[in-house]
């Protein structure tokens, strides 16, 4: 054997043993997978996170170990606690679901989850401009359209009530806002807002005609649509639609108990 043959053969060798070792760090980077999922299972998610860590560290291809990662830290972040901790976890969260999304632009589970996260931090904003995503790659994902909804109520919500306080209002006051001025500074800022969340609590409701939860935020939404009205009829007109959908979820709400109470009995 020559040389030159015997070179190939090293060369081979040494390819074969590299991919075996490849391929053992993958089965053990399978195993802290496993791992991991059983204390997520079980919500002990510190734990999760070391299995979920060792695992994208044996196989950093591994994009199921970092998708489990960043949903391990969002487990543990508590929407409106205070404490650097808990910031932590969000931000642990947050940048393990964008290095998701930077190789699986796509990934509608986890903008889900990244979406969901920005709304719990009340940057609604950004939680939107998420949502907004997911529904483009998932339009029939009903809950998102729902939280677009609710995101419109919240923006429209709390300045509203502002001004009514400032201007002697009280919350049950009828309306509409009584000073124009002020009227039309709430209207060319939060109308749209309004809008765009009807349009979308729609859309959830027509692929859920039954989504009771939708139902209630197109109430809330037609009356923060009759306080920027221009006159008290208008006001009058979008109040009673209003009514109407606290009626519509109030019979769907019985409904669904009506039907849920055999399986119960049984």
């Amino acid at each position: 054997m020559n040389w030159k043959t015997t070179s190939i053969l090293l060369v081979a060798l040494l390819v074969l043993l590299t991919l075996a070792g490849a391929g053992c760090e993958k089965l053990k980077a399978r195993d802290q997978l496993n791992k991991g999922v059983l204390a997520f299972k079980n919500g002990i998610y510190p734990v999760a996170v070391e299995h979920f860590k060792t695992a994208v560290a044996l196989d950093p291809t591994y994009p199921v170990a970092k998708e489990y990662l960043a949903m391990a830290y969002y487990m543990q972040y508590v929407p409106g606690a205070i404490s650097e901790e808990n910031e932590r976890m969000a931000k642990m969260a947050e940048d393990g679901f964008m290095q998701v999304l930077s190789e699986d632009p796509n990934n509608a589970v986890t903008m889900a989850y990244l979406a969901q996260l920005k709304f719990h931090q009340k940057k609604l904003d950004e939680a939107e401009t998420w949502y907004r995503k997911l529904v483009s790659i998932d339009p029939n994902n009903k809950s998102a359209y729902y939280t677009l909804g609710v995101i419109a109520w919240t923006k429209s919500f709390t300045p509203r009530m502002e001004k009514r306080a400032e201007l002697g209002m009280r919350p049950d006051d009828p309306g509409p806002i009584k000073d124009k001025k002020a009227r039309e500074e709430l209207k060319a800022k939060y109308l749209p807002v309004i809008e765009a969340g009807l349009q979308d609590l729609n859309k959830a409701l027509a692929l859920d005609k039954e989504y009771d939860d939708a139902m209630s935020y197109m109430n809330l939404l037609y009356r923060e649509r009759a306080d920027l009205a221009d006159t008290p009829a208008a006001y009058k007109s979008d109040v009673e639609v209003a009514d109407q959908w606290i009626d519509k979820t109030m019979a769907t709400k019985k409904i669904k108990a009506a039907r849920e109470a055999p399986k119960s009995a049984m």
